[in-house]
């Protein structure tokens, strides 16, 4: 017998802020109702302040009844205080990766932020300048913070969640100068290896919304204002049968 298919429903770069109040309980309550999972990955906040996470957590208790899983994106480290984003996402009960993994329905579920230093032969190595090799090693050890995660997973199904892309394919549409700062080919490697069966990212507000490694693993970019541009007519957000 076929394993029963979990439905994630995902979106990311809400950018809650100081005039987001009251925007998005409707949307939260239509994912709740609709998915048996809710991915929440990625510019959670618009400053990465602690005060714009707790208001966003008021309306997930208030309208989410599924679990809640997610990673931070680079507007959540704005303001140098990512550990406590963190905790108050935690502490109402959603569950964050920062390379660690969780199983919800017989589907592993494992995810890092990501980084950004572009895409296959234009990728950028460590050479050069110290700065130039620590923005390297950092897109490095987010790669291998996914792959200590993927490790662990025991679930035939595998989901990544991210708020980089691991592939360019997602990000066309944005302006190419952009590109190296919108995600990185390193973490497509482990995707791969491991064989994860979807991927999530956001971050690319103007790329595609569907991709796809070089060994055909699906990658959906969740990016709100992608959505919203891509289909105006929808609620933004985007249900997968895992």
């Amino acid at each position: 017998m076929s394993a029963r298919k979990l439905r994630a429903a995902a979106i990311f770069d809400i950018h809650y802020g100081k005039h987001s109040r009251g925007t998005l309980h409707d949307l939260f309550a239509e994912v709740s109702s609709k998915a048996d999972v809710f991915l929440l990955c990625g510019d959670l906040t618009d400053y990465g302040l602690a005060e714009e996470a707790a208001e966003l957590v008021v309306h997930l208790r208030a309208a989410v009844r599924v679990p809640i899983l997610g990673v931070l994106g680079n507007h959540d480290f704005e303001s140098g205080q990512p550990e406590l984003v963190r905790n108050v996402l935690e502490q109402a009960g959603v569950t964050m990766f920062d390379g660690e993994c969780t199983e919800i329905q017989g589907v592993g579920f494992a995810g890092v932020c990501g980084f950004g230093g572009g895409f296959g032969r234009r990728m950028l190595n460590a050479w050069g300048e110290p700065v130039v090799k620590k923005f390297v090693q950092e897109a490095i050890d987010q790669a291998v913070c996914l792959e200590q995660a993927l490790i662990k997973l025991q679930t035939e199904r595998r989901v990544v969640l991210l708020h980089y892309s691991p592939i360019r394919q997602t990000c066309e549409g944005e302006s190419p100068e952009v590109f190296p700062f919108l995600g990185s080919t390193r973490l497509e490697e482990p995707i791969n290896r491991f064989r994860a069966t979807a991927i999530f990212h956001g971050h690319a507000h103007n790329g595609a919304l569907e991709g796809a490694t070089a060994t055909g693993i699906p990658v959906h970019n969740v990016s709100m204002p992608a959505l919203q541009k891509y289909a105006p007519n929808e609620s933004p957000f985007r249900i997968v049968e895992i």
